[in-house]
């Protein structure tokens, strides 16, 4: 079905008042996100997604309305395996936790158009071409069978190759300038190393993208209800990103439970024209599968580091 257009208008209307809320107000000063304000943010993103769900609900039909859920559900999910690649990013580069919160929200600006051009393009193509279902399919059993072998393989910032791009045709201050993502030395602009930064981030986004689109096309095929789960889930990443800053040691297992998250999502797309499996089961997959790995991080003791 075709989304009034009303709707994407609204939506994007809200999308960038809650962004110029969150940067012009209330993180105009650079400042280190706590816990609690995290936490806080957190359950208010959701509780703006669920909000947004009943909206769909009343005025979209039920389908459109559980087709979101499910789509959220498994967009913040995946999202999560991203949280330790930025983690990983960070920390690599040493970027103060104060500066952290600028260089998400300008990726998240990003991301917005990322997600708009790979969901829209990834709607059209299943639409003209039905065969692409199966690619999208295999490629996302391909990717969780080789998430769940690599098993928490270390990730190396300075082999991706945006940095070394960058290294190499860009003029760059070997140190960070406050919050700014370019400066001017001799009257001649340097980029410097937080806008570095914030290119790696979003070339990983970009790759994650690869895996979440074909597995939210796996649940709708309405473009409208893909790419707002997938933004509601997106805006809420900043704030879930400092409130596991402590509590990554849970989430240990994550990467098996997402192999195997996108293992049944690509599974479910190649066996879609003899068996169709529901939304509801799907979303229970999903968030049994989180669940039980979450509980296998606590059970499980962690092994010793020598």
């Amino acid at each position: 079905m075709v989304t009034h257009l009303s709707w994407w208008i609204w939506f994007h209307v809200f999308v960038f008042s809650m962004l110029a809320l969150d940067l012009g107000i209330l993180h105009r000063k650079d400042k280190e996100i706590g816990v609690a304000e995290s936490l806080v943010w957190t359950f208010i993103w959701i509780g703006l997604a669920m909000a947004f769900n009943y909206g769909v609900y009343t005025n979209i039909g039920h389908n459109e309305a559980y087709e979101f859920l499910t789509c959220y559900v498994l967009e913040k999910s995946l999202s999560v395996d991203n949280i330790f690649v930025m983690a990983i990013i960070f920390g690599h580069f040493k970027v103060k936790p104060s500066y952290q919160h600028r260089v998400l929200f300008w990726g998240i600006l990003g991301a917005l158009v990322m997600r708009i051009l790979f969901i829209v393009g990834g709607v059209g193509l299943i639409e003209h071409f039905h065969f692409i279902l199966y690619i999208f399919g295999a490629f996302l059993v391909y990717t969780g069978f080789k998430m769940f072998f690599s098993g928490e393989q270390e990730m190396d910032p300075e082999k991706d190759w945006i940095f070394k791009f960058s290294k190499k045709y860009f003029k760059m201050t070997s140190d960070f300038h406050g919050n700014h993502f370019f400066v001017k030395i001799n009257s001649i602009r340097h980029m410097t190393p937080l806008f570095l930064v914030l290119l790696i981030i979003e070339s990983t986004d970009l790759v994650f993208a690869l895996d979440s689109i074909p597995a939210t096309l796996s649940v709708t095929k309405n473009a409208f209800i893909a790419y707002t789960a997938n933004i509601f889930a997106i805006l809420g990443l900043r704030s879930l990103y400092f409130a596991f800053a402590g509590v990554m040691d849970y989430f240990r297992f994550l990467s098996y439970a997402l192999s195997f998250v996108l293992i049944f999502i690509g599974t479910k797309m190649l066996i879609s024209h003899y068996y169709e499996i529901s939304t509801g089961y799907s979303l229970l997959v999903v968030l049994g599968s989180i669940f039980i790995s979450i509980i296998a991080s606590v059970v499980i003791p962690e092994k010793k580091k020598h």
